[in-house]
């Protein structure tokens, strides 16, 4: 009894070691590093955008997601609507989803059951992504004013603002 125990355990153990011998000899990392942008930057990108929209008299709501969807920071002005916090902030979630400008997908997903109907995606123009190094970081959405338009350039217009830092900091 002893020695098939044995013997189970030996091979068992043959096993295990192969499996994790083959994953240390590929070309896979043990880690890897992630990019993300600081709490400053993510702020810097949402103040901007809302200096914008004020210039052309509108206030807005302006959400600014992390790489993994979540909100990093969430502004809004004074007499922004309440309904302009969820909007930007699906507006940021789906800019840095498909990292593209919402403007960019409003005609894409049109099917009764597209993409476009899943959970926290807004097809509408508002949205763009924070890309650093050629990688996405975050999104930013804004919503608010009269039009899309107006808000993806008061999105643009943060991003835009931090756009030298973020390609300086991917090196």
């Amino acid at each position: 009894m002893h020695k098939n125990l044995s013997k189970s355990i030996v091979a068992a153990a043959m096993i295990v070691t192969s499996g994790t011998t083959g994953a240390v000899e590929s070309d896979q990392p043990v880690m890897i590093q992630i990019k993300r942008l600081s709490m400053d930057t993510a702020l810097t990108i949402a103040k901007t955008a809302i200096d914008a929209c004020r210039e052309q008299g509108v206030q807005v709501a302006v959400t600014v997601v992390d790489r993994g969807g979540h909100p990093q920071v969430v502004l809004r002005d004074v007499l922004a609507m309440d309904l302009a916090l969820e909007v930007s902030y699906r507006k940021a979630y789906t800019a840095m989803t498909f990292t593209n400008k919402t403007s960019a997908l409003e005609q894409r997903f049109t099917g009764p059951f597209s993409v476009g109907k899943i959970d926290n995606v807004l097809l509408s123009a508002g949205g763009v992504p924070i890309q650093a190094g050629g990688e996405t970081v975050g999104g930013v959405g804004v919503s608010g004013a009269p039009s899309g338009e107006t808000d993806e350039n008061c999105a643009q217009a943060g991003v835009d603002a931090v756009e030298m830092d973020l390609e300086m900091a991917s090196f």
